[in-house]
């Protein structure tokens, strides 16, 4: 028994010398083993890390190519709507500049029959007098030549004749044409030269003074032509010519007088009175788009129809547009007049003139301060209209807004002052820019002279304001108004209304 058992000890030290050294080999083996469990494991973590990064960078590929593509496309599409836009613009312009051609034609056409109907009445008259002269002096002379004369329908004039009458009251006078009566004189001998006529042979011209005054009566009141031509004894048909001739008038002779964009003294002026309203340095105008109603026009009627004005007003609508830059006054230094209502105010600013000045560098170092319908440019100042404005964002807005509300004001009044501007009228379509400008010019005639508004004409205007397709179209300009906008908390002239 004692030598089996030292032969089993022996067996068993042999094979401990033989596993390495005494070394158990299950434990060396579980030992490999954990090792390469975790090589395997840390290199499956390398290839999903290897792996992430491959799918971000993919996916990150993906998304700039698809940025890539949409903005490509948004610009294409821009591109097509806009020359759409100038297509359907340019060939409107054309229709417009036959009719105009085919008027005139009408016109003269007209004109050259009624010559020939006076001539042959005349004529005849004059040879029926001298038969009635001679079969008078056949008779031994005792009878009377009768002399006969064009026939014209007697209208009485006695309203007319009581304003333009030195007595009447000045308060009555301006209730009836917006201004007084010297300031009225001021428009008469500006505009006579012009609209002077000179007597014919069948009958004596209109004076000037009812000229002008059957004109600014007609855009103060807004009264039907019908009532006009009762007013002042005239017949319908003499009052509309008149409106549209002395209108012309006034936009030809008087607004580049009175409706001019302001030299360097007037700027300098300009950007005084609008810092120490506001703390924001360098404006030197305050920008509004209003819509005038028309009658639905002929053709392109989808081109001037107002959604917004029918929505609100439950009844369907069409306007024209009006862009006009104002001083601190009140006073417009620019308008552009006539585009279709359906433009949103980015669209109409582009087919302006003050557009290509400021594209042409004109407007360096200086801002036209307008509201959220129109684009960040490098010469636009507008308010910020993303939500959840900081601190020195609202305080920027709260003084935006104190120069918008000169603009806003400027339109009510001129809104106000002449009543035609707030229903349709009867003018043509082609022949309204003609007397929305000479409205806009005798607004400033009354604001540069003093004229006050009477408050029973106060008008609230109704014009909403949509978000530009392209709000932002200068960096340099966001990182100006950001400046702007910390100087004015920073330096306590942001007030508290935000707070």
């Amino acid at each position: 028994m004692s030598d089996g058992g030292n032969n089993q000890s022996n067996g068993v030290r042999k094979r401990r010398k033989k596993n390495g050294n005494g070394v158990d080999g299950s434990a060396h083996y579980d030992e490999n083993k954990e090792l390469n469990d975790k090589k395997g494991l840390k290199e499956m973590m390398m290839t999903s890390i290897f792996l992430l990064e491959d799918q971000e960078k993919h996916e990150k590929e993906e998304w700039e190519e698809q940025s890539r593509q949409e903005k490509s496309d948004f610009e294409a599409n821009h591109k097509t709507k806009t020359q759409a836009m100038l297509d359907y613009y340019s060939t409107m312009q054309n229709h417009y500049e036959g009719l105009d051609e085919n008027d005139k034609l009408r016109r003269k056409r007209s004109r050259a029959a009624v010559n020939s109907a006076a001539v042959v009445a005349a004529t005849d008259i004059i040879e029926k007098s001298g038969n009635l002269e001679a079969t008078g002096k056949q008779s031994g002379g005792s009878s009377v030549s009768h002399q006969r004369r064009l026939w014209v329908k007697d209208r009485s004039k006695a309203w007319w004749d009581d304003c333009n009458s030195p007595d009447f009251p000045e308060n009555e006078f301006k209730k009836w044409f917006r201004m007084k009566k010297a300031t009225f004189e001021l428009i008469c001998d500006e505009l006579n030269a012009t609209v002077a006529k000179e007597d014919t042979m069948l009958r004596a011209a209109i004076p000037v003074k009812q000229r002008v005054a059957v004109c600014i009566y007609r855009l103060a009141t807004g009264e039907p032509l019908r009532l006009v031509s009762k007013r002042f004894g005239l017949g319908i048909s003499t009052c509309h010519k008149i409106v549209l001739d002395v209108c012309a008038a006034i936009r030809s002779v008087l607004m580049p007088k009175y409706l001019q964009w302001p030299d360097d003294e007037s700027l300098r002026r300009i950007k005084e009175e609008f810092e120490s309203m506001s703390g924001i340095p360098n404006v030197v105008g305050s920008m509004y788009t209003t819509h005038i109603p028309i009658i639905a026009p002929k053709i392109s009627v989808a081109a001037y129809f107002n959604k917004r004005h029918t929505e609100r007003n439950q009844k369907t609508s069409y306007s024209i547009t009006v862009q006009g830059v104002v001083d601190p006054k009140g006073v417009f230094n620019d308008v552009c007049i006539g585009w279709p209502g359906s433009m949103p105010d980015d669209k109409v600013l582009e087919k302006s003139a003050l557009y290509q000045r400021g594209n042409q560098g004109l407007l360096k170092s200086v801002w036209i301060v307008g509201g959220s319908g129109y684009p960040l440019m490098d010469w636009i100042l507008v308010p910020y209209n993303q939500q959840n404005l900081t601190w020195t964002q609202h305080a920027f807005n709260e003084k935006i807004g104190e120069i918008q509300t000169v603009a806003k004001d400027a339109f009510a009044r001129l809104k106000g002052r002449w009543c035609c501007l707030q229903k349709r009228t009867e003018v043509k379509l082609q022949e309204l820019p003609v007397v929305l400008g000479a409205c806009c010019v005798l607004h400033n005639i009354c604001e540069m002279k003093g004229e006050a508004m009477d408050p029973e004409l106060k008008f609230d205007l109704f014009d909403d304001e949509m978000v530009p397709e392209v709000p932002l179209q200068s960096l340099s300009s966001m990182k100006a108004r950001d400046a702007i906008a910390h100087n004015l908390l920073h330096h306590g002239l942001a007030g508290t209304g935000f707070l």
